[in-house]
């Protein structure tokens, strides 16, 4: 059992829609799925990952979803590379 302190910054997830609640005219692999959001926070009570948690974000709002991340961080990514791109701008020099 790990206990994750109150106040620490962690990331919930949140079913926003379930499938039965989705629009009808989305594609049929989407409809059977829920919609989700993520949203980080600060624990409003200690908790273990997976549990049901409440937690309050930066700009005040309390929300409530299941734990997933403890100390989460941003992963950006624009894709692979693709080489054509990468003489965009220095064509013109030659």
């Amino acid at each position: 059992m790990n206990i994750i302190p109150k106040g620490t910054w962690v990331e919930i997830e949140q079913v926003v829609l379930k499938p039965e609640e989705r629009a009808a005219s989305l594609p049929e692999d989407t409809k059977k799925v829920p919609y989700l959001l993520w949203v980080s926070g600060f624990l409003l009570e200690d908790a273990e990952i997976e549990q049901k948690v409440r937690v309050k974000t930066i700009i005040g709002r309390e929300l409530s979803g299941e734990l997933k991340v403890v100390n989460p961080s941003y992963h950006h990514s624009f894709g692979t590379i693709v080489p054509e791109l990468l003489t965009i701008g220095t064509e013109y020099e030659k």
